[in-house]
């Protein structure tokens, strides 16, 4: 092998190395520094709400679509939203402004680009976890943010929550929400949000959907589940069971009423 040739500004090829080695090496060395970068997070926060906005602007609401911005749900508020992971990237643009709402937030470094994007919707994020999968109880973190989000129901604050475990079981409730309508006495409410153009991540643990523009959308709002004060642990596993079945009802409607229209 010709070693000088190696070390030399370029390749055989002809292909000029970065000065500071491959490009995938630089990437490697200022991947972090961005990543610790509250401007260029607040930037990327900022490209990711105009794109949701263009999808909101962009997509025709079909009928059948929940009307959810005529107060058609206010005997069942404050409630808490229940979504799914994956398919909850639109919420903040099809949520009706001057209602305040409260959404919980995964505490992971990924999650944290999300919740900057949210409140650039006038959404108030409370970071935390809805639990692991299997869990009997919540971690500390979860605890407190569940705690928070109480408190926000009991001022007559809307909260939203994803419903299923971060990397658990994919379009499948965890407790969490569960116990959140048992401490608070307020309805669980199943919502999906579709459009007709999307793209779905398949390799992502939760079919992560990239909703496209110029198309079709629709909103899907389920009956409301109410979780007894007294619930025992049979009763919180059938609650549990109950807001999956409705939540992937609601799902499996957004999806119809999109793919049906014309």
């Amino acid at each position: 092998m010709d070693h000088e040739a190696v070390k030399g500004p370029a390749t055989r090829s002809g292909v000029r190395r970065h000065p500071g080695g491959t490009p995938r090496t630089f990437w490697r060395k200022i991947r972090e520094p961005l990543a610790q970068s509250r401007f260029v997070k607040n930037a990327i926060a900022g490209l990711f709400a105009q794109f949701v906005r263009l999808i909101r602007l962009t997509n025709r609401v079909v009928d059948g679509s929940a009307q959810i911005s005529g107060g058609a749900y206010s005997q069942f508020e404050p409630g808490i939203i229940a979504l799914w992971h994956g398919q909850h990237l639109l919420t903040p643009a099809y949520y009706p402004k001057g209602r305040p709402l409260v959404a919980m937030v995964s505490r992971s470094a990924d999650a944290e680009l999300n919740a900057l994007m949210i409140e650039k919707f006038g959404i108030e994020a409370v970071r935390g976890s809805g639990g692991r999968e299997g869990a009997k109880h919540l971690d500390k973190g979860g605890a407190k943010a569940l705690i928070a989000l109480k408190k926000s129901l009991a001022t007559g604050k809307n909260v939203a929550m994803i419903a299923d475990i971060p990397h658990g079981t994919p379009r499948d409730a965890g407790l969490g929400i569960v116990l959140l309508a048992r401490l608070s006495g307020r309805p669980i409410l199943p919502a999906a949000i579709a459009t007709s153009r999307r793209k779905v991540l398949e390799r992502s643990w939760d079919k992560t959907t990239i909703n496209l523009p110029f198309g079709r959308s629709s909103i899907v709002v389920g009956a409301p589940v109410f979780v007894p004060a007294n619930a025992d642990e049979a009763e919180m596993e059938r609650k549990r069971q109950e807001v999956t079945a409705a939540l992937n009802a609601a799902t499996a409607e957004a999806y119809r009423l999109v793919d049906g229209s014309k």
